[in-house]
């Protein structure tokens, strides 16, 4: 033991003196392993510890402190109160030992072993002895770590201090401005409330120390390692103020007061909290304040420009009149709801009947908001408003103001849904009847499409608060008329009126039972179009696969009616489109128009939508016969399954051409599985897509089957599998991509296996980008190879996106621009003046998709090669790097100033572009410029305005349109107020 003592004193001395600042750690490794204890620690430190030099003492309490900072799980209960008596007493010490002091209570405050009332008697010293705010950050903190250590395991002890502990903890807050202390401090305070501490008298004082900081303007500084973001101090703050009704009498005019500045980020902290506060308050607090409450939010909504301020006070409103909705009165007090919500109907009710109609939206914003807080306000306002919109229809004779009528009824029928089906619903079978032939009426023959389109919306909104009117009335009614419109001969108006029909029955398709009437609708028309004499109009075919698409996405969140759904659509499709290529082409029976591309590419987000919501068993169900459909031919699943034929897409012949075009419905079923899903002869199947699409001469079939290929591998599990496909289709690309007449069906599958490797981060995707890469050198695919980055970077369709499960990691924009731009860079400067365009190409489509904040940082390297992108004659080229540059503009001002003289004058170049898209790209830039500063624009004024003027009389209305919203700005730069 005397060995281990001389040890002890000499690491002691050794720290103490600085020699050895790493020794700390072999102390506390000495208390751990039993070497010695933390009272032998302490007469060690004796010298040190009475020394009469503060810097000494401070140095000896800093080692003591470190080692509890390790060891205090150790300790034992007398020990604990020995320290902790020592400690309290060096709070008195000199100021340069008083951190390591607070170190060392902050260890003792993590001890299990605290005896009861020691935690009260540390805090007790820190209020009286420590004066917090004139420590260093750092310190600050430790204290509040040490409060909150004994709020979480001594919380009934430091209730017996009553509102002693609220207003020691004021005194210790009251003034901190570091937002790392701010976070803690006010989660302290939070609990403080939550948890009901005693606040005494001092609930105004605990308010004023937390509302001094609202609202919160804090900017972290750059590279913040900390990571304290402005939000994270509003939200912290938020739950303060929101976190008790003895608040109110304080906060609510401070929110009034910040509602009422210019500020706009005050208006949105005070409004955000407004909506948190009313979760907790009641009648009692909001009394007083509703009359000035609701001023300023409908000044607010009728003045302001800022979408999401008019977005706030809707909430806020909606949160007031359900906060009134829910407060229990007793039998004398006043219904405050009632009184509200005729100051809200006295101020909104007049400006729905003005001639103008100027205030009619945010007029019936308010009313909605307030309408959607409560059953009670619902019918209070509706049994206002709805008659007077109704009369209001009457009166107006201009579609336009009738479609803002049916639109805010819309708005105000939607709202039912909230609260379900009530018996004393507004409309009586008499009624419902007459609205449901007002709305076929409207949806089929209203000439103005937007009147028509509310109308079917509306009936949407209807139909599953009374399904069964709706599918007893409404959806023979539009059946017939479908039916008639096909029997008729066709023209303009009667395909304009088959639309609309077939675009009301599938807005009304919103409930299960209304599904299962509208689906045989709309299978049966198209049958009967792919029957029809005038050989079936394609855009027909697509209009239905329009309507199927958006009942699929209706009835998504419903399994039952999914289900069927997927049986009933899924087969069909497949039936008809097998029945079309199957058929002998000397004897036709049916039309070949479902093996046109625009059909079948109309026809996979009907499939595709109908099949990623399936659960995993009715998946596995249906993809034990769709597989076999394509790999063996056996049709005995589908509907009517006499065919002329056999079906064998991927056997050889020209002859089957027809049905190899219908691998792209096998894509949208595939590739839209839950990945969980085993698909039966998987290998084989994958084997069959590689081969037909290197080797199809129609490029159409060859690129779905590069995508149902890529769909499949990029869920593909990894291991021995995946590397013998991938290596396998690798062999296969890599003569394909060298010679011979298959160039192009080589290269898109090389784009799509690229995708599907790059969205999953898998190793073989940097050897196939740089296979592209070096493909931009090659005279003949490498347009086609700068055009397929934008493939590979933005979101696809059809496969390889999450809505249909695809393995895509939430970062591989970013990794593949980090790993391949500085590629292209290379390339680029050491190309051909033939090829350079590839490069500038492949350069601005990942730069058109890359996070605007990633690319803002990487600008400096990289503006030079977007300039000079500028002058490439491509216009693919023009029009990608235009848009990238436009939100730079905005995002990155001060960058962008320094090359002023060349953007202004490549900007004004491109509006006399051939093409009007790069023309209207082009303005659209030079209007972003205006926000750049004012200093530097003005020696370009007078040069700009006069080359704006040529644009303003372009033939094309867009680009006129653009020209005078960007010539006008000009005109104001430098004006006063800009």
């Amino acid at each position: 033991m005397a060995a281990g003592a001389e040890e002890l004193g000499a690491a002691v001395r050794d720290w103490v003196s600085g020699q050895h600042d790493g020794r700390n750690a072999e102390l506390a490794a000495g208390v751990k392993d039993g070497s010695w204890t933390i009272l032998q620690l302490v007469e060690a430190l004796g010298f040190c510890l009475e020394n009469t030099d503060p810097r000494m003492r401070g140095r000896g309490i800093q080692l003591l402190s470190q080692v509890l900072l390790e060891c205090h799980s150790l300790l034992q209960e007398k020990e604990v109160l020995h320290l902790v008596l020592f400690y309290e007493n060096r709070l008195q010490d000199h100021h340069l030992v008083i951190p390591s002091v607070l170190q060392g209570l902050r260890a003792l405050s993590l001890c299990e072993v605290l005896a009861p009332g020691l935690a009260v008697s540390v805090l007790k010293a820190i209020f009286q002895e420590v004066h917090v705010q004139s420590l260093m950050q750092q310190d600050r903190y430790t204290v509040y770590s040490i409060i909150a250590n004994f709020m979480a395991t001594r919380e009934e002890e430091l209730k017996g201090l009553g509102a002693d502990f609220t207003f020691g903890f004021i005194q210790v807050m009251d003034g901190e401005k570091d937002p790392r202390n701010l976070m803690v401090a006010f989660q302290i305070v939070h609990d403080v409330i939550v948890k009901n501490y005693a606040l005494g008298p001092f609930v105004e004082e605990l308010f004023e120390v937390t509302s001094c900081y609202f609202p919160i303007d804090f900017t972290p500084p750059p590279n913040d390692p900390h990571g304290i973001q402005r939000e994270d101090l509003i939200l912290s703050l938020r739950a303060v103020l929101a976190s008790t009704p003895q608040f109110a009498e304080f906060l609510l005019p401070l929110l009034i007061e910040k509602l009422d500045s210019d500020l706009q980020s005050a208006k949105l902290d005070s409004l955000q909290t407004l909506t948190a506060c009313c979760a907790i308050y009641g009648q009692k607090e909001l009394q007083e304040f509703l009359p000035s409450l609701w001023s300023s939010l409908r000044r607010e909504v009728f003045q302001t420009a800022s979408e999401k301020i008019e977005a706030e006070c809707l909430s806020a409103l909606h949160a007031l009149s359900a906060c009134l909705s829910r407060s229990v009165l007793s039998s004398d007090a006043e219904d405050l709801l009632d009184s509200f919500l005729s100051s809200i109907l006295q101020d909104c009710r007049h400006h729905l009947c003005e001639p103008d109609m100027k205030l009619v939206w945010p007029s019936a914003k308010l009313l909605q908001a307030a309408a959607s807080a409560s059953l009670r306000t619902y019918h209070r306002l509706t049994h206002s408003i709805l008659p007077l919109l109704l009369e209001q229809y009457n009166k107006h004779s201009q579609s336009s103001q009738r479609r803002t009528i049916l639109e805010m009824l819309l708005g105000f029928l939607e709202l039912q849904q909230k609260w379900g089906h009530v018996e004393e619903g507004f409309l009586s079978p008499s009624d419902l009847e007459l609205v449901v032939d007002h709305l076929v009426r409207l949806s089929l023959h209203e000439e103005d499409s937007q009147s028509s389109e509310a109308a079917m919306e509306a009936a949407g909104s209807l139909a599953p608060v009374y399904p069964k009117v709706f599918s007893g009335r409404m959806v023979p009614r539009l059946g017939e008329e479908l039916q008639s419109e096909l029997e008729e001969e066709s023209s303009r108006d009667l395909r304009s009126l088959q639309q609309h029909c077939l675009q009301a029955l599938a807005a009304v398709s919103t409930h299960p039972s209304i599904v299962r009437e509208t689906v045989p609708v709309l299978l049966q028309h198209l049958q009967k179009v792919q029957k029809g004499s005038e050989a079936g109009s394609a855009q027909n075919v697509v209009s239905v696969c329009q309507s199927l698409h958006r009942v699929a996405l209706q009835c998504q969140q419903d399994a039952e009616g999914y289900w069927y759904y997927h049986q009933a659509v899924v087969p069909c499709l497949l039936a008809m489109a097998v029945q079309a290529a199957t058929q002998e082409s000397s004897r036709p029976l049916v039309s070949k128009v479902l093996l046109e591309e625009e059909v079948l590419t109309a026809m996979v987000p009907v499939i595709s939508a109908a099949t990623t919501h399936l659960s995993p068993e009715l998946a596995a169900q249906s993809v034990s016969h769709v597989v076999p459909l394509f790999l063996d031919g056996e049709v005995s699943f589908l509907p009517q399954n006499s065919f002329s034929c056999s079906f064998q897409p991927f056997e050889g012949g020209e002859c089957l051409e027809p049905q190899r075009r219908l691998v792209a419905l096998l894509m949208a079923f595939v590739c839209s599985l839950p990945r969980n899903v085993v698909i039966p002869q998987q290998e084989r199947l994958l084997r069959e897509l590689l081969a037909l699409s290197c080797s199809c001469n129609c490029l159409f079939t060859a690129t779905t089957a590069s995508k149902c290929f890529a769909g499949l591998v990029n869920k593909h599990p990894a291991g021995q599998q995946l590397d013998e496909i991938l290596q396998l289709a690798v062999n296969r690309m890599e003569p394909g991509l060298v010679e011979g007449p298959h160039r192009m069906q080589a290269l898109t599958l090389l784009l799509w296996v690229t995708k599907a490797l790059v969205l999953r981060y898998h190793p073989l995707s940097s050897q196939l980008t740089d296979k592209l890469l070096g493909l931009l050198s090659d005279v003949e695919l490498g347009p086609a190879a700068a055009d397929g980055f934008s493939l590979l970077m933005a979101e696809s369709p059809d496969v390889l996106h999450k809505g249909c499960h695809a393995d895509v990691r939430i970062m591989f924009r970013q990794r593949f621009f980090t790993d391949n731009v500085p590629k292209l860079v290379q390339g680029f400067h050491g190309a051909g003046a033939d090829v350079k365009a590839n490069y500038l190409k492949s350069l601005s489509h990942v730069l058109n998709h890359l996070p605007k904040p990633v690319l803002v940082t990487e600008l400096p390297t990289l503006l030079s090669l977007l300039l000079e992108a500028l002058s490439c004659s491509d216009r693919v080229v023009q029009l990608s790097t235009l848009s990238c540059l436009q939100p730079l503009l905005l995002e990155a001002p001060q960058i962008m100033s320094l090359h002023i003289e060349t953007l202004v004058t490549k900007f004004l170049s491109l509006t006399s572009s051939p093409a009007m898209a790069v023309r209207i790209a082009a303005l659209r830039c030079a209007h972003a410029l205006t926000s750049l500063p004012t200093i530097v624009l003005l020696p370009y004024k007078a040069r700009v305005i006069r080359a704006l003027a040529k644009p303003l009389d372009d033939k094309k209305r867009l680009v006129r349109k653009e020209a005078v919203a960007a010539r006008g700005e000009w005109f104001l730069v430098g004006s006063p107020g800009r």
